[in-house]
């Protein structure tokens, strides 16, 4: 990470770089579809410009941002315009544009079948590689729920994966 200055004004381009996959994936997870994660994406990164502060560490700046991008996917689902609006479904598709394979589908639809919450701790967990005490300290939600709720979602993925390709 050659990200340098911490204070936000000085290295936007950089944190840019550094955090946009991470920052996109996180929101697709939340929200769905593709359209709607880069809304979230460009909504975060305004705040962050616009929010101009000094961050302690760069693990510091990192939380600021996930936390950000939960609450802006949050927020999304609240709009009226949402509530009234219907997507076309993109989880048949790959980044290619071609249809995936059954198996990603399944995954996938299951995913998106959690509830946010439950989301939001699988992605953080094993899409972003953190660990609950900090999965806990950027949510700032005890360590404990976190691992409840991690179990949870795995018990609803297994569920909702039973009886295809997945049962044990």
């Amino acid at each position: 990470m050659a990200i340098q200055s911490l204070k936000s004004e000085d290295c936007i381009d950089e944190v840019f770089d550094e955090y946009k996959d991470m920052v996109f994936r996180l929101a697709y997870s939340l929200v769905k579809t593709r359209h709607d994660a880069q809304d979230v994406c460009h909504e975060v990164f305004l705040r962050y410009i616009k929010k101009n502060q000094e961050f302690e560490n760069e693990e510091h700046r990192k939380k600021w941002l996930i936390r950000v991008t939960v609450n802006c996917s949050k927020s999304l689902f609240l709009s009226s315009w949402r509530k009234n609006n219907t997507e076309l479904d993109e989880s048949l598709y790959s980044n290619s544009g071609e249809v995936a394979s059954e198996i990603k589908i399944d995954v996938h639809e299951a995913l998106l079948k959690l509830p946010q919450k439950y989301k939001t701790v699988i992605h953080l967990f094993y899409f972003e590689e953190m660990t609950i005490k900090e999965i806990s300290d950027t949510l700032g939600i005890k360590e404990s729920t976190i691992k409840t709720q991690l179990k949870r979602a795995k018990e609803r993925l297994k569920v909702l994966l039973k009886g295809g390709f997945y049962d044990e």
